[in-house]
């Protein structure tokens, strides 16, 4: 049998960590076994649905590299097919049309609490031949009366249901449209589904999912509810705790491969090994090995994790990445090569990519002025005669690279008689503006020659009229 897994999203909502968690475990399951990953849209809730939403889904699945092997599919445009099954359920006794109004269904579910009974359908159109005058039907699934679904679910064990528990669940709306559990069924049917992974609040939709399944002839696929993600505090991910779309992740510096790496781990486990690539994970996961308990998010984790990525990382991959980071912050930058050392040069000193842009806009963009405390304490009357003897010294340089800049920089600290500080300071202030960047030789190698002798000499006339 050959594997087909599925991440079907609602764009009811932004697409944030647990769903993305779940298209994950989906994604890796898939390509361990050689498999398919089908990405299908659950779109048919029309008033709650956004098209942003749905370029969520699609711009945050491409950022992550979790493409999908077919699809995107939307349930909007399969209404014919669905309508197909609804008239043969009907057809073969298998659904009814329920005339029941809203008024009729409150009574019925205050009579049972009055009772202490549990509300539900109680079947009262099951068996109704004719029509109702003046009411548009809704349909209603025939569930079985008597047994039980065992759910054999991957991660918690057989779970069993009684089908008395289970009402006759409705499966299309009075204008026709068909809902949620009815749509499932029939994608996951038509797609070949052989395996859901999905989070756990949809255990309780799945007896009444494998009842419909039975019924259309088919086989349930193998099912795995993946526990809930918490917040720090125990209390269900809302958006303090980071349940926020996932492209907001990006626009904070995080690395894709990084957020997967620490979502792999909510739940899962490989020995003690707590840094994955991509490549690891597809080799290792397996859905039977996930905790059956929740798990609670963790940003500092993730905070170290994301540093442990961009450090391994190499500057050629980070490129892109802090292009869009500079992009955001108002600076265009098409060189990659240049974008590639920047990278190099700071990938140890960032925990995030946001970081490491907002700490390298010198490099890219004039300098508006410099830190007020740095230019204090290092652009003074006395480093005047430094920066000068650095700028000659610098512009004889015949090569312009990292160790001859290094050689320059240390025979002006020997020739002056001071500390190699009393120089590079001074530099560093002139170069970026402020007292912090990388080692002095790699950042005015990446600057470039011309560009920093501008801003030595610059800066050496701020020293004069200090």
């Amino acid at each position: 049998m050959s594997v087909r897994t599925r991440f079907a999203p609602s764009p009811t909502g932004m697409l944030h960590i647990g769903g993305v968690r779940t298209a994950l475990f989906s994604w890796l399951y898939a390509k361990r076994h050689a498999g398919t990953f089908v990405l299908r849209i659950e779109d048919t809730d029309r008033e709650r649905s956004t098209d942003e939403a749905t370029q969520v889904i699609l711009d945050g699945m491409e950022w992550l590299g979790l493409s999908a092997d077919e699809g995107p599919f939307y349930q909007t445009r399969r209404m014919d097919r669905y309508r197909e099954v609804l008239a043969k359920f009907v057809q073969d006794g298998h659904a009814y049309r329920c005339y029941c109004t809203k008024e009729e269904l409150a009574e019925m579910r205050s009579r049972q609490e009055a009772a202490k009974q549990k509300p539900r359908y109680d079947g009262t159109c099951r068996h109704r031949t004719e029509p109702r005058p003046g009411v548009d039907p809704v349909i209603r699934f025939a569930n079985p009366v008597d047994g039980s679904v065992i759910v054999e679910d991957v991660i918690h064990g057989n779970v069993e249901f009684q089908n008395t528990e289970l009402d006759d669940l409705i499966i299309a709306r009075s204008d026709g449209t068909p809902t949620y559990n009815f749509c499932v069924v029939v994608d996951d049917m038509d797609m070949k589904i052989t395996h859901v992974i999905r989070g756990d609040d949809h255990l309780n939709n799945t007896p009444r999912q494998i009842n419909m399944l039975k019924a259309l002839g088919s086989t349930p696929p193998v099912y795995a509810h993946v526990p809930m993600i918490l917040g720090a505090d125990g209390a269900k991910l809302s958006k303090r705790h980071g349940a926020v779309s996932v492209l907001q992740y990006r626009e904070e510096g995080f690395l894709p491969s990084a957020l997967l790496n620490y979502l792999v781990r909510l739940g899962w486990s490989h020995g003690d090994q707590e840094v994955f690539t991509l490549e690891e994970m597809q080799a290792l996961f397996d859905i039977k090995d996930v905790n059956k308990s929740a798990s609670a998010f963790n940003p500092d984790k993730l905070l170290w994790l994301n540093q442990q990525h961009i450090m391994r990382s190499t500057p050629q991959s980070l490129a892109p990445h802090l292009q869009f980071q500079f992009a955001a912050l108002g600076v265009a930058v098409e060189d990659n090569a240049k974008l590639a050392a920047v990278a190099k040069a700071q990938q140890e000193r960032a925990k995030t990519l946001k970081e490491m842009a907002q700490n390298s806009v010198f490099f890219f963009a004039e300098l508006k002025g410099y830190d007020e405390k740095a230019a204090k304490k290092n652009l003074t009357a006395e480093s005047a005669p430094v920066l000068a003897a650095v700028h000659e010294r610098l512009s004889a340089l015949p090569q312009w690279n990292a160790a001859a800049i290094h050689d320059a920089v240390n025979s002006v600290a020997a020739a002056l008689n001071v500390g190699l500080g009393k120089v590079a300071q001074p530099i560093r202030v002139a170069v970026s503006g402020t007292s912090v960047s990388p080692p002095i030789d790699v950042t005015l190698e990446v600057l470039g020659r011309e560009t920093t002798l501008l801003r030595i000499d610059a800066a050496r006339k701020v020293a004069l009229a200090a």
